[in-house]
């Protein structure tokens, strides 16, 4: 937290900046109560405005990308086979492993398949 604290210390250099190079752009953002006064919490702590804290986060955060639609229906894929392999079990508890251990290998074999797809 240090570190950021210094790195935002440096966003005050807006005042060093032309004309040209000033912030002329505004944008509205929507944030619950907890974000806002976690927001005003952090800002305050590192010592600079809200809206400084904000572009500097910009600047040097990330964001994580949505699942795109191959990776959801990959997703979904694999939990149907979690759920067969459920069933599989409470079977196989029931009424002994035996029965049921050929369809356990399947389900176990296409779930690890599903998994390198997905590349967890």
């Amino acid at each position: 937290m240090k570190g950021l604290v210094a790195d935002l210390r440096q966003v005050r250099k807006y005042k060093e900046l032309t004309a040209t190079e000033k912030l002329k752009y505004r944008i509205a953002v929507k944030m619950t109560a907890a974000d806002y006064f976690r927001l005003l919490t952090r800002s305050h702590e590192a010592g600079v405005s809200p809206s400084e804290y904000m572009r500097e986060c910009f600047r040097n955060g990330h964001v994580k990308e949505r699942l795109s639609e191959e990776h959801a229906g990959y997703i979904r894929q694999l939990c149907g086979m979690a759920n067969n392999l459920n069933q599989l079990a409470r079977k196989a508890n029931a009424g002994g492993f035996h029965d049921e251990r050929w369809d356990c290998k399947v389900a176990v074999a296409r779930i690890h398949e599903l998994i390198t797809k997905i590349g967890i």
